[in-house]
């Protein structure tokens, strides 16, 4: 599945630079997946005595003149080869390789407790320095970290929560004691 999906997006992504459309195609393409995730929507592509041509149809009456019309085609085209499934990693693919294209990069952000502005800017600072691009944060929080945060961005791994430090003190005590 991942395969056509990479496909899918690299198609779009070469399709919006040939065009000069990329940012047309981000903001658009970022619209498309969060309505498309919402579960009345899942519901509609996935029922199985829904016709082609009413789902195509739902494209047109829901995103004609406000998407590209290489996007809308693309839209049909997924659901002429009943390939729906792939529609929603498609385009989130494409975000990933419009936003490297343009040298962006969303990072996740979890925390026991929630940041406020002050924190989460010079977080935001410090990570686009570190890697050289403009960093954008999705904070979410998740008590059972305790504290610190566990940071996910352009392939890495950052884990500086208590619970990590926890577990790495209790195995550090264990070596010891065996030795």
């Amino acid at each position: 599945m991942e395969r056509l999906s990479v496909l899918y997006a690299s198609a779009l992504f070469d399709l919006a630079l040939s065009q000069d459309a990329v940012d047309d195609f981000l903001s658009q393409a970022i619209s498309l997946r969060d309505s498309l995730q919402d579960e009345e929507c899942k519901r509609l592509f996935e029922h199985p005595q829904i016709s082609a041509a009413e789902k195509r149809e739902f494209f047109y009456k829901g995103f004609s003149g406000q998407i590209h019309e290489d996007m809308l085609g693309f839209l049909c085209l997924v659901v002429d080869k009943n390939r729906v499934k792939y529609l929603l990693p498609a385009l989130t693919v494409l975000i990933d390789m419009i936003e490297r294209h343009n040298k962006k990069v969303t990072a996740k952000v979890l925390s026991a407790a929630p940041y406020d502005e002050k924190q989460a800017e010079a977080l935001r600072s410090m990570l686009s320095k570190k890697l050289s691009k403009h960093v954008e944060l999705n904070l979410e929080v998740d008590p059972a970290l305790i504290g610190g945060p566990y940071i996910y961005v352009d392939g890495y791994y950052i884990d500086w929560t208590v619970r990590k430090r926890i577990r790495d003190l209790t195995f550090n005590l264990k070596e010891y004691s065996y030795s």
